[in-house]
C-alpha cells in the first residue's frame, strides 16, 4: 500500500493514500487488519479522504509502518459475521435516527402549520393506542399510559409544538433502548459462539468444502486433526481423540470411534473421522445453550424485578400528583409538567442495562453466567461452600502409591481400576487411567456395563466376579467389603493425608490407590480475598478422609470443613444453611456435586466439571481459575451498587425536575427533554464496563 505521513504526533500517526485510494469496506477491513497490530490502540480509516489514522503505544510505530506497506487489497482480512453483525446494528440505529430527526425537523420548521398538526395528530396515535392497550386489556397503569395521557392532554389543549417535542424525545428514547438492548444481548451471545464457515463433507466417494450454511441433517462430515466439529452426530467411520472441554469440561482428550456420538463445538485433537450430522445449526446443543444465554435476562435478579414493579407503581402517584397540582392551580402547564417527568422510565431501562452489560463483562472474562439473579444472588452471597478435589485442589491429581492386596498383583489392581475409570470425567478418575497409561498398561475394556453409583463408587463384573472402586464408605458401608486387619493397619499407616480410593473384586479388598490432591496455587489467596469481600464463612464438603480434608482446611484456613459427606448429604447441609437464612454459594465440579449445586443459592461449575454439573449450575467458570470467583463477586458486587446508585440518582433528579415545573421554571417540553437525557445518561453508566 502507498501513502505519505501527513502528521506525526509521539504515539500518534495519521498516513494519506489520496483520495478514495480504497473503498468504504475495503477501509473497514483495514481497521481491523491494523487493530490486530501490537501496541496499536486505534484505527480509524476514511476512505473519502483515503487517510488513515493511528494511535499506538511503546515502540510501535516500525512495525505499523511495515505492516502498512505490505497490505494488499487480496490479503485484507474478512470482516467476519460479528463485525457485519455489529455493522448492520449501529447502520440501523443511524438510519432510525436520522428519520425521527428529519420528521420532526420537516414539521417543525418546513412543513405548514395546518399539515404538520394533521400529522402530529396522525402520530400521537401510536402512542395513544399503546397506552389504552395497557389500560384496558393489560389493565396496568405504566408508562405507556403516562405518555399518552401527557400526548393526549396537550393535543387536547393545541399544544402541538409541545406534543411533537414529546413524541420526538420518547422515539429517539425507544430508538435507544432498542439498539442497546440488542448490542448486549449480541455481546453476550457472541462471546460464547461458534463460527463455522465452511466444511468438508463427504458425496458419492469424493470429498467437497461446501459452505456451512449448506450444510443439512444427513450429510457426512469429514473432520481432520485440529478440525472443529461443526455438528452433533454419530461417527459412521474413523478414529480420533477429541477434546470435548467446550461440553462437558473435560480437560483431556477421550478417545472416539465408529458408533460413539460427537458435538458441535468439540475439537478434532488427532485422527480423523466422518460424522453423520443428526443436528446442525440451531438444532446443536451448543446453540441451545447459546439460545438460553441470549434469553438469560429473563432470569432477573430480583432487584431488577423490585425496581421494575416499583417504577410501575410509581406511575399512577404521577396521576394523582399531577389532579392534584390543577385542582390547587388551575394551571394545565403545571399539571403537564407532572405527566411528563416520571421515574419509572429510567428505573425500567437502566436497571436491565446493568444486569446485561455485567453478563457480558463476565463473559468476556470467560465465566457465563445464566441470569441476572444468580449475578445478585452471587453478590449477596454470605456463605461459599466447596468441593475439594478438582475445586480446590488441581484438576489433575497424581497417584502415589498403588498397594495391591488379597494376592493381587500392583499392574492388576491399576489395569483393573482403570478399565472402570476410563467412563468417568471426574479428575481422581482420570488420575488412575493416566498412572496405567504412563506406565504402559493396556485396560481395554474386559468387563461389562459399568454403573455409576452417586455415593462415590462404581460397580461393574469382570469375569463372573463383581468389580467395585470408590470411597471408604462406598466400599466398606455400602458394600460390606471386611478388610483384614492387616490389612486395616496398613491402610492406616499407608494412607495419611491422601484421598484414597479402594478396589474390590469378588467382594475382597484388592488393592488401595493413595492420591495426591495439591491445592491450587491461587487457592489460598482467593479465600483470602473472598474474606475480604464480605463473605463471612467459607466451608469445604468432601467425600474424602478426613485427614486429607483436615490437611486442606488447616492449609488454607476454612472456618469449618466435613469429610467422607455423601453427594445426598451434601445437598442436605446446603438446604439448611439456606433455611437458616445464608445466602449459599456452592463451587463444585463432579457429578456427585450436582444435588448441592442444585440446592444451594447459587451453583457454580468449575471448567474442567462433569457435564451434568455444568447442566444444572447456574455459573460456569470456562477458565480453570478460582480467582475468577473474586472477579465475579467484585463484578456482581459492583454492579448491584451501580443498581442503587441509578435509582437515588433517578428519584432526586426527576424529582428536581418535578419542582422546576410546579415553580414554572420550566416548560412541559422543557422538562421531558431534561427528562429524557437523565435517562439517557443513567443509561450510558449502566453500560459502563465496571472492572478496569
Amino acid at each position: 500500500m502507498r501513502y505519505k505521513i501527513a502528521h506525526e504526533l509521539p504515539g500518534r500517526l495519521r498516513l494519506n493514500s489520496g483520495k478514495f485510494a480504497f473503498s468504504q469496506e475495503e477501509g473497514e477491513k483495514i481497521e481491523v487488519y491494523l487493530k490486530l497490530l501490537a501496541g496499536v490502540n486505534k484505527a480509524v480509516a476514511t476512505s473519502s479522504t483515503g487517510s488513515i489514522l493511528l494511535e499506538y503505544e511503546g515502540d510501535a510505530r516500525a512495525g505499523i509502518l511495515d505492516a502498512v506497506t505490505a497490505l494488499k487489497r487480496d490479503s485484507l482480512p474478512d470482516l467476519g459475521e460479528e463485525y457485519v453483525m455489529v455493522q448492520k446494528r449501529n447502520a440501523d440505529f443511524k438510519k432510525g435516527l436520522l428519520h425521527i430527526v428529519r420528521r420532526f425537523l420537516l414539521k417543525h420548521y418546513i412543513i405548514p402549520a395546518p399539515i404538520s398538526n394533521v400529522l402530529r395528530i396522525i402520530d400521537s396515535s401510536k402512542f395513544i393506542l399503546k397506552g389504552l392497550e395497557s389500560l384496558l386489556i393489560k389493565q396496568k397503569i405504566d408508562v405507556a399510559v403516562l405518555d399518552a395521557a401527557a400526548i393526549g392532554v396537550t393535543i387536547g389543549r393545541r399544544s402541538y409544538g409541545t406534543a411533537g417535542s414529546i413524541m420526538f424525545l420518547l422515539s429517539i428514547s425507544e430508538l435507544l433502548e432498542d439498539w442497546t438492548k440488542k448490542k448486549y444481548k449480541d455481546n453476550l451471545a457472541t462471546s460464547l459462539a461458534i463460527h463455522i464457515d465452511k466444511v468438508w463433507v463427504e458425496k458419492d466417494g469424493a470429498e467437497m468444502l461446501i459452505p456451512m450454511s449448506l450444510l443439512m441433517a444427513g450429510d457426512h462430515v469429514v473432520v481432520r486433526t485440529g478440525g472443529m466439529i461443526p455438528v452433533d452426530g454419530q461417527i459412521i467411520s474413523g478414529e480420533a481423540m477429541i477434546n470435548q472441554a467446550a461440553m462437558t469440561g473435560e480437560a483431556l482428550p477421550i478417545q472416539r470411534k465408529e458408533g460413539n456420538m460427537v458435538y458441535n463445538g468439540t475439537l478434532v485433537e488427532e485422527g480423523s473421522i466422518v460424522i453423520r450430522a443428526d443436528a446442525v445449526d440451531k438444532e446443536t446443543r451448543i446453540h441451545k445453550i447459546l439460545n438460553m444465554v441470549e434469553n438469560s435476562e429473563h432470569l432477573k435478579a430480583g432487584l431488577q424485578s423490585r425496581t421494575e414493579k416499583l417504577a410501575d407503581s410509581i406511575v399512577k402517584y404521577s396521576f394523582l400528583a399531577s389532579g392534584l397540582i390543577y385542582l390547587l392551580t388551575r394551571n394545565p402547564i403545571k399539571a403537564i409538567s407532572i405527566l411528563l417527568v416520571d421515574y419509572s422510565c429510567a428505573i425500567k431501562l437502566s436497571t436491565p442495562l446493568a444486569i446485561l452489560s455485567a453478563m457480558s463483562e463476565a463473559s468476556r472474562h470467560r465465566i457465563m453466567v445464566k441470569g441476572g439473579k444468580f449475578l445478585e444472588a452471587f453478590a449477596n452471597a454470605d456463605t461459599i461452600v466447596f468441593d475439594k478435589t478438582g475445586t480446590l485442589t488441581v484438576a489433575e491429581p497424581k497417584v502415589e502409591k498403588v498397594i495391591p492386596f488379597a494376592g493381587q498383583t500392583r499392574e492388576n489392581v491399576l489395569k483393573t481400576a482403570a478399565c472402570l475409570e476410563e467412563h468417568f470425567p471426574h479428575s481422581m478418575a482420570r488420575a488412575v487411567v493416566r498412572q496405567a497409561t504412563e506406565e504402559g498398561l493396556c485396560h481395554q475394556e474386559e468387563h461389562s456395563e459399568v454403573e455409576y453409583v452417586v455415593a462415590h463408587g462404581i460397580s461393574s463384573r469382570l469375569n463372573g466376579r463383581s468389580v467395585l472402586i470408590g470411597s471408604a464408605h462406598f466400599i466398606f458401608d455400602d458394600e460390606k467389603v471386611i478388610p483384614t486387619p492387616e490389612q486395616k493397619a496398613l491402610i492406616d499407616k499407608e494412607s495419611g493425608a491422601y484421598s484414597v480410593l479402594y478396589l474390590a473384586i469378588g467382594n475382597q479388598l484388592a488393592g488401595m490407590f493413595c492420591i495426591n490432591d495439591p491445592l491450587r496455587p491461587e487457592a489460598k489467596e482467593v479465600v483470602h480475598r473472598l474474606k475480604g469481600l464480605g463473605v463471612k464463612k467459607i466451608i469445604m464438603l468432601t467425600g474424602d478422609s478426613h485427614q486429607a480434608a483436615e490437611a486442606v482446611a488447616a492449609g488454607l484456613k476454612l472456618d469449618e470443613y466435613r469429610a467422607q459427606v455423601l453427594p445426598e448429604d451434601k445437598a442436605d447441609y446446603i438446604r439448611s444453611l439456606v433455611e437458616a437464612g445464608h445466602s449459599v454459594i456452592m463451587v463444585g465440579d463432579g457429578v456427585n456435586d450436582s444435588p448441592a449445586l442444585t440446592a444451594a443459592s447459587v451453583g457454580v461449575a468449575m471448567k474442567d466439571s462433569s457435564d451434568i454439573a455444568r447442566e444444572v449450575s447456574d455459573i460456569i467458570l470456562l477458565d480453570s481459575k478460582l480467582d475468577d470467583l473474586v472477579y465475579l463477586r467484585e463484578l456482581s458486587r459492583k454492579s448491584m451498587k451501580k443498581i442503587k446508585d441509578n435509582y437515588t440518582f433517578i428519584m432526586s433528579f426527576n424529582t428536581f425536575i418535578l419542582a422546576l415545573g410546579l415553580t414554572g421554571v420550566t416548560t412541559p417540553g422543557t422538562g421531558a427533554l431534561l427528562h429524557n437525557l437523565s435517562t439517557l445518561g443513567v443509561s450510558l453508566n449502566s453500560s459502563r464496563k465496571l472492572i478496569k
